[in-house]
């Protein structure tokens, strides 16, 4: 049974990729799948702290404390499942760094902070990280680094640590 569904896996992930066709869809997904990068958004997060006003300041702290566990956790997790990252040539320095693609640290990055906005606002915020978190998960298959099931269990990841961290402010 668990053979079967990781065919299923496999077949799904293939149909999705796009990292090896030319055109505006490929750059599109390319630029979804690097925006969920923890450098950028520990830069982002540290800009906003250090513009920003009280209410933005927290705002940044809890969502750079957050990344920073959820990272941890996931990792935890991807060297003790070990599945190794779909073949390709995209996504050289995520191969190289972490070999390992379950579950997503993208996926589960993108929606951790998209719980976190809808719990400390703004709304046009937590709108936009909805919109943009499945986006960042589909481009992370269509690339080529990862399958399916990696970005639907770092979702699921995502979500239950962002109400995790709500429920415990």
């Amino acid at each position: 049974m668990w053979q079967r569904v990781l065919q299923w896996d496999e077949h799904v992930t293939r149909r999705l990729r796009i990292a090896g066709q030319p055109g505006l869809l490929r750059r599109a997904a390319a630029f979804l799948a690097h925006s969920g990068d923890s450098w950028f958004w520990f830069i982002g997060l540290g800009v906003v702290w250090l513009l920003g006003n009280a209410s933005w300041k927290h705002r940044a702290l809890v969502m750079f404390g957050s990344i920073f566990v959820l990272a941890v956790a996931v990792l935890g997790i991807k060297f003790a499942v070990r599945r190794r990252r779909p073949a390709g040539e995209w996504g050289a320095i995520y191969r190289t760094t972490d070999p390992h693609s379950f579950p997503s640290g993208h996926a589960a990055r993108a929606a951790l902070l998209a719980v976190l906005a809808w719990g400390l606002g703004p709304w046009w915020l937590a709108a936009a990280l909805t919109v943009w978190a499945p986006l960042v998960a589909l481009a992370r298959v269509a690339m080529g680094v990862h399958y399916l099931s990696d970005v639907i269990a770092g979702g699921f990841l995502g979500v239950l640590g962002g109400l995790g961290v709500l429920l415990g402010l």
